[in-house]
């Protein structure tokens, strides 16, 4: 089992407000957890720069054009209350998105079985038309439809256990039966949205957590919502939005997982990809704001995906 991480020095450059959760210290504290002996097998690649055309794959040219415009010259910017951008963060963003469909091309031509992209900034709160929720655009939505694209993929899942709901993805993928959906998220919470009545076209399943959950209110989420979904839609190619600010030590939420919880979910996407989709796993950094919780989570997944 190959897995391959993507990072790039770029991704640090994506600068926040002193104080703001979404920093440049969550890669380096996970980049620390990673020079573990028990990591070497890691093929560790530099992330390629994406193309701005793929953007458009999920997001219309006028608001790319905004997001451009409100990358400043110099010092920061605010895109909405909690997103912000600085000089290199047009770049930051555009490798994000290299390496998310730099994951996809590798998973399909044969480089790799499953793929961790540890990228700044994250993607999932990006709705079409809006970046929102420290999100500039929707890396995993780009990516499945890269995979769309450029593959012929019929078929694309996308799990996202970040303790925030995937508002972004949702939008983008709401009347779109091609790609299923899959959220566990505490509620109420940011963004206020992934309730289980919100279905899309039936592609779209949520499994909302409400606020002191723990490991065996999440562990049943998935056994009865999400893994039933993903059996029925019997994806061609399973995507992880891998937010890790579920951990009992975050500080914006409240539930209580742990490092073993990461573990065993990342255990049952590497199952479904096993049945259905030839092993073929793309994991993308989102939330995570506690540096020992986010870093150990994230190691924890990334370990699961070196054993298959």
């Amino acid at each position: 089992m190959v897995t391959r991480l993507y990072s790039h020095p770029i991704y640090l450059e994506h600068l926040t407000p002193p104080g703001h959760p979404e920093r440049p210290d969550r890669l380096r504290a996970l980049a620390k957890v990673l020079e573990d002996s028990e990591f070497d097998a890691l093929d560790r690649v530099t992330a390629p720069m994406g193309d701005e055309q793929a953007i458009l794959l999920a997001h219309p040219e006028t608001f790319v054009e905004r997001v451009r415009e409100a990358v400043p010259q110099e010092g920061l910017s605010r895109v909405d209350a909690d997103t912000s951008v600085s000089p290199k963060s047009w770049e930051a963003a555009l490798t994000a998105i290299g390496a998310a469909n730099a994951a996809i091309d590798d998973v399909f031509e044969g480089r790799a079985d499953n793929v961790f992209v540890a990228s700044r900034p994250p993607g999932h709160h990006a709705e079409k038309d809006r970046a929102m929720g420290f999100c500039l655009f929707n890396n995993a939505a780009i990516a499945a439809r890269h995979a769309q694209k450029k593959h012929g993929v019929e078929r694309v899942a996308i799990v996202d256990w970040d303790v925030h709901h995937g508002n972004g993805t949702q939008d983008i993928f709401w009347s779109d039966p091609s790609v299923l959906y899959c959220s566990t998220h505490q509620m109420p919470l940011y963004p206020g949205t992934g309730g289980k009545n919100e279905t899309g076209e039936g592609n779209i399943v949520n499994a909302p957590l409400v606020p002191d959950s723990g490991s065996t209110d999440f562990r049943e989420a998935f056994t009865s919502r999400i893994l039933p979904a993903l059996e029925a839609f019997r994806p061609e190619l399973v995507i992880i939005s891998a937010g890790f600010d579920a951990h009992h030590r975050d500080p914006l939420a409240e539930i209580n997982l742990t490092e073993d919880d990461f573990d065993w979910a990342t255990g049952l996407m590497l199952e479904t990809a096993g049945n259905y989709a030839s092993n073929r796993l793309v994991s993308l950094l989102e939330g995570g704001y506690d540096l020992k919780g986010m870093s150990l989570s994230a190691g924890a997944h990334i370990k699961r995906l070196m054993r298959g």
